[in-house]
Protein backbone atom coordinates (compact mmCIF):
# COMPACT_ATOMS: atom_id res chain seq x y z
CA UNK A 1 0.00 0.00 0.00
CA UNK A 2 3.00 2.49 0.75
CA UNK A 3 4.78 1.76 -1.99
CA UNK A 4 1.90 2.52 -4.44
CA UNK A 5 0.59 5.52 -2.45
CA UNK A 6 4.03 7.35 -2.72
CA UNK A 7 4.29 6.34 -6.34
CA UNK A 8 0.79 8.19 -7.04
CA UNK A 9 2.12 11.02 -4.83
CA UNK A 10 5.34 12.04 -6.42
CA UNK A 11 3.55 11.24 -9.57
CA UNK A 12 0.80 13.99 -8.80
CA UNK A 13 3.84 16.27 -7.88
CA UNK A 14 5.59 15.98 -10.76
CA UNK A 15 2.65 16.25 -13.27
CA UNK A 16 2.41 19.83 -10.96
CA UNK A 17 5.55 20.78 -12.17
CA UNK A 18 5.39 19.60 -15.95
CA UNK A 19 1.82 21.54 -15.50
CA UNK A 20 2.94 24.82 -14.80
CA UNK A 21 6.26 25.05 -16.42
CA UNK A 22 8.19 24.64 -13.22
CA UNK A 23 11.05 22.50 -15.21
CA UNK A 24 13.60 23.64 -13.09
CA UNK A 25 11.71 23.71 -9.74
CA UNK A 26 12.67 20.34 -7.30
CA UNK A 27 9.76 19.83 -4.55
CA UNK A 28 10.30 17.62 -2.26
CA UNK A 29 8.45 15.33 -0.23
CA UNK A 30 8.17 15.04 3.67
CA UNK A 31 6.71 12.00 4.46
CA UNK A 32 4.65 12.98 8.07
CA UNK A 33 5.32 9.60 9.78
CA UNK A 34 3.56 10.92 13.20
CA UNK A 35 1.55 7.89 15.09
CA UNK A 36 3.07 5.84 12.65
CA UNK A 37 5.22 2.44 13.53
CA UNK A 38 9.25 1.98 12.65
CA UNK A 39 7.71 -0.73 10.48
CA UNK A 40 5.36 1.68 8.34
CA UNK A 41 8.65 4.30 7.92
CA UNK A 42 10.96 1.82 7.24
CA UNK A 43 8.59 0.58 4.13
CA UNK A 44 8.94 4.51 2.97
CA UNK A 45 12.34 4.13 3.38
CA UNK A 46 12.96 1.50 1.38
CA UNK A 47 11.14 3.35 -1.67
CA UNK A 48 13.94 6.22 -1.19
CA UNK A 49 12.25 8.18 1.27
CA UNK A 50 14.84 10.39 3.00
CA UNK A 51 12.66 13.05 4.62
CA UNK A 52 10.22 12.33 7.37
CA UNK A 53 7.91 15.16 9.54
CA UNK A 54 6.93 14.73 12.80
CA UNK A 55 4.61 16.82 15.23
CA UNK A 56 6.00 16.05 18.30
CA UNK A 57 9.21 16.21 19.92
CA UNK A 58 9.25 12.95 22.35
CA UNK A 59 8.31 10.83 19.22
CA UNK A 60 10.79 12.10 16.70
CA UNK A 61 13.31 11.27 19.19
CA UNK A 62 12.14 7.89 19.93
CA UNK A 63 12.11 7.05 16.31
CA UNK A 64 15.53 8.74 15.67
CA UNK A 65 17.21 6.13 17.54
CA UNK A 66 15.54 3.08 16.05
CA UNK A 67 15.75 4.06 12.57
CA UNK A 68 18.53 4.57 9.67
CA UNK A 69 20.85 7.51 10.82
CA UNK A 70 20.29 9.13 6.94
CA UNK A 71 16.73 9.85 7.59
CA UNK A 72 16.17 13.75 7.23
CA UNK A 73 13.98 14.62 9.99
CA UNK A 74 12.25 17.52 10.11
CA UNK A 75 10.03 19.27 13.40
CA UNK A 76 6.58 20.29 11.89
CA UNK A 77 4.20 20.64 14.76
CA UNK A 78 4.61 23.25 17.50
CA UNK A 79 7.38 23.39 19.84
CA UNK A 80 7.55 24.17 22.88
CA UNK A 81 10.57 25.93 23.95
CA UNK A 82 11.84 23.42 27.31
CA UNK A 83 12.00 20.61 24.35
CA UNK A 84 14.38 21.95 21.91
CA UNK A 85 17.14 20.48 23.12
CA UNK A 86 16.38 17.12 22.42
CA UNK A 87 16.08 18.71 18.50
CA UNK A 88 19.67 20.00 17.87
CA UNK A 89 21.69 17.44 16.28
CA UNK A 90 18.82 15.59 15.22
CA UNK A 91 16.62 17.71 12.97
CA UNK A 92 17.60 19.03 9.65
CA UNK A 93 15.01 21.53 9.73
CA UNK A 94 12.20 22.98 12.23
CA UNK A 95 9.75 24.48 9.88
CA UNK A 96 7.39 25.96 13.08
CA UNK A 97 9.20 29.00 14.60
CA UNK A 98 6.83 31.75 15.30
CA UNK A 99 8.30 33.88 18.15
CA UNK A 100 11.50 35.42 19.04
CA UNK A 101 11.97 33.14 22.14
CA UNK A 102 11.29 30.54 20.58
CA UNK A 103 13.96 31.21 18.17
CA UNK A 104 16.24 32.90 21.18
CA UNK A 105 15.68 29.02 22.40
CA UNK A 106 17.19 27.31 19.63
CA UNK A 107 20.13 29.78 19.37
CA UNK A 108 20.66 28.93 22.90
CA UNK A 109 20.99 24.99 22.29
CA UNK A 110 22.83 24.97 19.19
CA UNK A 111 25.39 27.29 20.83
CA UNK A 112 25.96 25.28 23.37
CA UNK A 113 26.86 22.36 20.83
CA UNK A 114 28.53 24.79 18.60
CA UNK A 115 26.30 23.83 15.80
CA UNK A 116 23.77 25.65 13.55
CA UNK A 117 20.14 25.02 12.87
CA UNK A 118 17.91 25.80 10.01
CA UNK A 119 14.67 27.11 10.28
CA UNK A 120 11.84 28.16 8.95
CA UNK A 121 9.19 31.01 10.18
CA UNK A 122 5.40 29.77 10.35
CA UNK A 123 3.08 32.03 9.27
CA UNK A 124 -0.58 32.10 9.62
CA UNK A 125 -1.46 33.06 6.29
CA UNK A 126 -5.49 32.00 6.78
CA UNK A 127 -5.50 34.07 9.98
CA UNK A 128 -7.08 30.98 11.53
CA UNK A 129 -7.47 31.18 15.60
CA UNK A 130 -7.12 27.67 16.41
CA UNK A 131 -3.54 28.26 14.12
CA UNK A 132 0.00 29.13 15.33
CA UNK A 133 2.00 31.03 13.40
CA UNK A 134 3.15 34.67 12.99
CA UNK A 135 0.75 37.20 10.62
CA UNK A 136 1.65 38.00 7.32
CA UNK A 137 2.14 41.66 7.84
CA UNK A 138 3.98 40.66 11.25
CA UNK A 139 6.13 38.23 9.42
CA UNK A 140 9.52 40.49 8.34
CA UNK A 141 9.58 42.25 11.55
CA UNK A 142 9.81 38.86 13.41
CA UNK A 143 12.32 37.34 10.42
CA UNK A 144 14.46 40.86 11.11
CA UNK A 145 15.11 39.67 14.91
CA UNK A 146 15.98 36.27 14.51
CA UNK A 147 18.29 37.16 11.98
CA UNK A 148 20.59 38.58 14.49
CA UNK A 149 20.77 35.10 16.19
CA UNK A 150 24.01 33.69 15.38
CA UNK A 151 23.53 29.75 15.27
CA UNK A 152 19.97 30.34 13.86
CA UNK A 153 19.31 30.64 10.06
CA UNK A 154 16.11 31.21 8.71
CA UNK A 155 15.61 29.23 5.04
CA UNK A 156 12.18 30.50 4.45
CA UNK A 157 8.58 30.21 5.38
CA UNK A 158 6.31 27.79 6.21
CA UNK A 159 2.22 27.19 6.34
CA UNK A 160 -0.99 25.31 7.38
CA UNK A 161 -3.35 26.14 4.91
CA UNK A 162 -7.38 25.73 6.21
CA UNK A 163 -8.72 22.06 6.53
CA UNK A 164 -11.40 22.26 3.66
CA UNK A 165 -13.08 20.15 0.99
CA UNK A 166 -12.03 22.04 -2.07
CA UNK A 167 -8.33 22.30 -2.26
CA UNK A 168 -8.78 25.37 -4.45
CA UNK A 169 -9.52 27.42 -1.44
CA UNK A 170 -6.35 27.39 -0.33
CA UNK A 171 -4.76 28.59 -3.57
CA UNK A 172 -4.72 31.98 -2.24
CA UNK A 173 -2.91 31.49 0.90
CA UNK A 174 -0.11 29.65 -1.04
CA UNK A 175 0.21 32.68 -3.08
CA UNK A 176 0.09 34.76 -0.21
CA UNK A 177 3.44 32.55 1.25
CA UNK A 178 5.19 32.99 -1.96
CA UNK A 179 4.55 36.76 -2.57
CA UNK A 180 5.45 37.08 1.11
CA UNK A 181 8.64 35.30 0.32
CA UNK A 182 9.35 37.49 -2.71
CA UNK A 183 8.93 40.83 -0.82
CA UNK A 184 10.89 39.40 2.22
CA UNK A 185 13.65 38.69 -0.16
CA UNK A 186 13.90 41.83 -1.51
CA UNK A 187 14.86 43.38 1.61
CA UNK A 188 18.14 41.86 1.50
CA UNK A 189 18.06 40.58 5.28
CA UNK A 190 21.86 39.19 6.31
CA UNK A 191 21.00 35.51 7.33
CA UNK A 192 17.70 35.19 6.02
CA UNK A 193 16.91 33.17 2.78
CA UNK A 194 13.20 32.68 1.21
CA UNK A 195 14.83 29.54 -1.30
CA UNK A 196 12.26 27.39 0.91
CA UNK A 197 8.33 26.83 1.24
CA UNK A 198 6.91 24.54 3.00
CA UNK A 199 2.99 24.50 2.00
CA UNK A 200 0.89 21.44 1.33
CA UNK A 201 -0.65 18.74 3.08
CA UNK A 202 -2.15 15.25 1.75
CA UNK A 203 -5.77 17.38 1.15
CA UNK A 204 -4.44 20.06 -1.03
CA UNK A 205 -0.73 19.54 -1.73
CA UNK A 206 -0.96 19.30 -5.44
CA UNK A 207 -2.29 23.32 -5.06
CA UNK A 208 0.65 24.32 -3.62
CA UNK A 209 3.38 22.64 -5.62
CA UNK A 210 1.63 24.68 -8.43
CA UNK A 211 1.76 28.17 -6.64
CA UNK A 212 5.77 27.09 -5.84
CA UNK A 213 6.11 24.69 -2.81
CA UNK A 214 9.30 23.36 -1.82
CA UNK A 215 8.19 20.97 0.33
CA UNK A 216 4.82 19.08 0.65
CA UNK A 217 4.01 17.49 3.94
CA UNK A 218 2.12 14.30 3.42
CA UNK A 219 0.72 11.76 5.85
CA UNK A 220 -2.88 10.29 5.78
CA UNK A 221 -2.15 10.54 1.77
CA UNK A 222 1.21 8.04 2.36
CA UNK A 223 0.27 6.32 4.99
CA UNK A 224 -3.07 6.04 5.61
CA UNK A 225 -5.46 7.63 8.11
CA UNK A 226 -3.41 7.89 11.50
CA UNK A 227 -3.36 5.48 14.69
CA UNK A 228 -4.56 7.22 17.49
CA UNK A 229 -3.25 4.58 20.19
CA UNK A 230 0.78 4.56 18.97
Amino acid sequence: MIAENLALVQGNIAAALQRTGQTGQDTALIAVSKTKPVSMILEAYEQGIRDFGENKVQELTDKYEQLPKDIRWHMIGHLQRNKVKYLIGRTVLIHSVDSLRLAEEINREAGKRNTHMDILIEVNAAGEESKFGVRPDAALCLITEIAKLPYVHIKGLMTIAPDTQDPEENRKYFRCLKQLAVDITRKNVDNVSMHVLSMGMTNDYVVAVEEGSSYVRVGTGIFGGRNLNV
